[in-house]
């Protein structure tokens, strides 16, 4: 996985996450058309207060099962108010650490909180004999490259030169090492019992990032767009509301493994997303103008910068957003049109306080995209030409 801020997919979810709207939303979107489980389960989140948890819960609970969530209780502690919690922390050296856990059984956990392998290999080793099934929330930053389309769950994976470290690294060069080796714990604690899950790019409602958000939002407000690339480069996406239900599912019937879970079903691209943002703006004002990757390259943008979501599909970022996905799907794994994700997208950020509204997360500022737009401007103009003497006409051709 490229070592930047762009790969540092997954950990920023949680890290960012302490807004106080949006699991309503879900739950609704969870209830609807969902059938009870035939088996209620005891499930244990990890975690279950950030944007997946609250998707998986809702899940969860509209499928008849009974949750406990054990957390540090800082993030949305009223979130679930008939749902049992457990305080402690992942760090078994920080306060009364794993404890609240011992002694109890469940039939399977889910891990949306684990980043460093010591802690992960502290909860699942404590867990163990007293869980039926761990699934663990990954990454595909997971991977150690990107450069191959297509690539399944059998492609090689990142590595760090030291694996005791604890700290993601400047521009999170650790993350992608940090995550593999928090999957081999959960292996070595539960082997043959593990469900190791990669997603890239969660979004939808709720989601603390704001980086696809950032689309629909700013096709919505109107006039020339900075559209990256090229209408055909290939984008990769889940909607957490999806995620949370297969996870569910994924519980419910004891899937272990390693599956991607990228997303949509079919091959999208920016050309799509842009079509979908019109979609459900209404705005017909917008103008996406296509800038090359190449220019942007130059211009600090070359997938690693403020645009947020977007790589250009070359070298080492080919495969980046054409992750294989057919192993999740023939587990079951569904998706919401896109259009429908988008629609929602921005009618959970418009119900924000207008203080929050003003102040995105993630993608370029105005000014900033001005200026971009200015600069391919002007290099789009062909260059003037200096004064020449007049020539004589050239004899005309016969025909046109």
């Amino acid at each position: 996985m490229s070592t930047s801020r762009r790969t540092f997919l997954q950990y920023s979810l949680t890290a960012a996450s302490m807004l106080a709207l949006g699991p309503e939303a879900l739950a609704a979107s969870s209830k609807k058309g969902t059938a009870s489980a035939k088996a209620k389960l005891k499930l244990l989140v990890l975690g279950g207060t950030s944007f997946l948890g609250p998707a998986f819960v809702n899940a969860a609970l509209a499928r008849g099962h009974t949750l406990t969530l054990f957390n540090r209780g800082k993030t949305r502690p009223t979130l679930f108010p008939n749902v049992e919690k457990l305080q402690g922390d992942r760090d078994p050296k920080k306060g009364e650490g794993l404890k609240a856990l011992e002694g109890r059984k469940w039939d399977a956990v889910l891990d949306t909180s684990g980043y460093y392998p010591r802690m992960v290999k502290a909860s699942a080793e404590l867990l163990a004999p007293n869980v039926g099934h761990y699934v663990y929330i990954s990454s595909i930053s997971a991977y150690a490259n990107n450069d191959v389309p297509y690539e399944n769950e059998s492609g090689p994976t990142a590595k760090l030169a030291d694996p005791t470290v604890e700290t993601m690294g400047p521009k999170y060069e650790n993350f992608g090492g940090l995550k593999r080796l928090c999957e081999e714990a959960v292996e070595a604690a539960l082997p043959d019992r593990a469900a190791l899950i990669r997603p890239g790019y969660i979004v939808g409602p709720d989601d603390p990032t704001d980086r696809f958000t950032y689309w629909p939002v700013r096709y919505a407000r109107g006039g020339e767009m900075l559209a990256p690339g090229t209408p055909e480069d290939p984008l990769q996406i889940i909607d957490v509301r999806d995620l949370g239900e297969w996870l569910v599912r994924v519980v419910e019937n004891k899937l272990t493994g390693v599956y991607n879970t990228t997303g949509p079903e079919k091959p999208w691209t920016m050309g799509g997303l842009f079509a979908a943002c019109k979609a459900a703006t209404g705005n017909k004002s917008t103008k996406p103008i296509w800038v090359p990757a190449e220019f942007l390259a130059r211009n600090g943008e070359d997938g690693e910068g403020d645009i947020p979501i977007w790589a250009p599909p070359e070298g080492k970022n080919k495969g980046f957003h054409l992750r294989s996905i057919d192993k999740a799907m023939k587990a079951g794994l569904k998706f919401r049109p896109v259009s429908v994700t988008v629609k929602d997208t921005l009618r959970y950020f418009n119900s924000l306080p207008e203080e929050r509204r003003n102040k995105m997360r993630a993608g370029l500022s105005p000014e900033r995209e001005k200026a971009l737009l200015a600069l391919w401007a002007q290099e789009e103009k062909p260059a003037e030409s200096s004064p020449e003497p007049p020539s004589k006409p050239a004899k005309r051709k016969k025909g046109r």
